[in-house]
């Protein structure tokens, strides 16, 4: 295990590490997928700190009332969004296309990239980002997941932090604290169990989309929520910490945590284990992210020790809940297993919440497009694309043989 480029040394800090205090004026930032419930969260932790923090763009997949009201509210120089604008009403520039969620992760003023956009969208914008040598706090798991391997060396050779954002892996960051590569013996990513942690595999094979929304602990979009509960979430998780720290499959485990009070641990070659608790609050994790290496104040509940009284951990069932198996499989294969791995998942998870496939399905055709899939060259950006749209095809295939009415 190496030191990974998630944060710059104590000896060197990038002119996103140092305080408004020390700077005279605000960090510039640009916030990717703006609209959602990570980028809203973003904006509100930034709301909170107008001393510290300047919104310079504002980015998200299309014009709406929330996104015209955000640009009003913090009056970004511009605002990009992936489909051609209708009827904007907001305040400053509004560019759209392609490029436009590039043209707002390049923004002069923008020193620290918040990447909150879901699916591969974001990949692009933040390997530019990356390029030009930005701070990057990332949210977006598919960048990581399916680029990691190209993404570090290129954080590394540009001198470009990733923060992470995902509440795991802040975990892990702040357990490592600057501890030698060495020092580290194994990561511990801590899963709720989502819902249907309990129900036998008959059940499972009749839960319902609404079931499956349930999430007893975090309040997330519909496709995190669905691979929480099949965990999936974990595997793609697992892939992400292997990139993130340089740390070998073999030394990152995953244990069911119901309370999710402990985000993730960290033991050491002593024996020793430290873990990162906190009531579940994605505000925590953004703001470290945005504040590192200072720890300010936060609107944050506090966690009450008395109160939670117990906690609880369990090993994954991955007879149940084979899709955790499965992307550790994939990332292990390497190349572009991983993006093959997750547009499969996010076809299938589409198929389930549109009531044409099983939950228990999902992990089915995502085996099914893995078990075909082959790696054809060295890594890129543009074989990515490829892998992708292949297994998303594939996926469809799968979704329609499954699907179909039995004669």
């Amino acid at each position: 295990m190496r030191e990974p480029p998630i944060a710059p040394s104590g000896l060197v800090q990038t002119a996103a590490s140092l305080s408004a205090v020390e700077r005279g004026t605000p960090i510039g930032v640009a916030v990717l997928g703006s609209t959602g419930s990570v980028g809203t969260q973003a904006l509100d932790v930034i709301a909170s700190m107008p001393e510290r923090f300047s919104v310079v763009a504002l980015a998200a997949s299309r014009v709406s009332p929330l996104l015209e009201a955000q640009s009003r509210r913090f009056r970004p120089e511009i605002v990009a969004v992936s489909n051609e604008p209708e009827g904007w009403a907001g305040t400053g520039a509004i560019e759209s296309g392609a490029d436009a969620l590039a043209l707002a992760a390049l923004h002069p003023a923008a020193e620290i990239v918040i990447v909150a956009t879901s699916g591969h969208a974001a990949m692009g914008p933040t390997f530019r980002a990356v390029d030009a040598g930005k701070t990057i706090a990332l949210a977006n798991k598919e960048t990581i997941v399916c680029a990691g391997e190209i993404l570090m060396p290129l954080a590394l050779a540009r001198d470009a932090p990733i923060r992470p954002v995902d509440s795991e892996h802040s975990a892990v960051w702040q357990c490592l604290a600057g501890a030698p590569p060495a020092a580290v013996a194994r990561l511990v990513l801590t899963a709720s169990g989502g819902p249907f942690r309990s129900l036998g595999a008959d059940e499972l094979a009749r839960v319902t989309v609404d079931q499956t929304l349930a999430h007893p602990t975090w309040a997330m979009g519909g496709k995190i929520t669905v691979d929480s509960a099949s965990l999936m979430n974990k595997g793609l998780e697992v892939i992400e910490a292997r990139w993130l720290f340089d740390v070998r499959f073999d030394r990152i485990e995953v244990v069911v945590h119901p309370e999710s009070i402990v985000h993730s641990l960290v033991e050491f070659v002593d024996g020793s284990m430290l873990a990162q608790l906190g009531l579940p609050d994605m505000r925590l994790p953004i703001q470290y992210a945005l504040t590192y290496p200072e720890r300010l104040p936060s609107p944050c509940p506090r966690l009450s020790l008395v109160q939670t009284a117990a906690l609880h951990f369990e090993a994954p069932d991955l007879a149940r809940f084979p899709a955790l198996a499965l992307a550790r499989q994939a990332g292990e294969a390497g190349g572009t297993y991983p993006t093959a791995l997750s547009a499969a998942d996010e076809v299938a998870v589409e198929a389930f919440l549109a009531g044409r496939l099983r939950f228990v399905d999902i992990p089915a055709v995502v085996a099914d497009v893995l078990a075909a899939h082959e790696v054809v060259g060295p890594l890129s950006l543009e074989l990515i694309a490829e892998a992708d749209a292949w297994a998303r095809r594939s996926a469809r295939n799968a979704v329609e043989r499954r699907s179909a009415p039995s004669c």
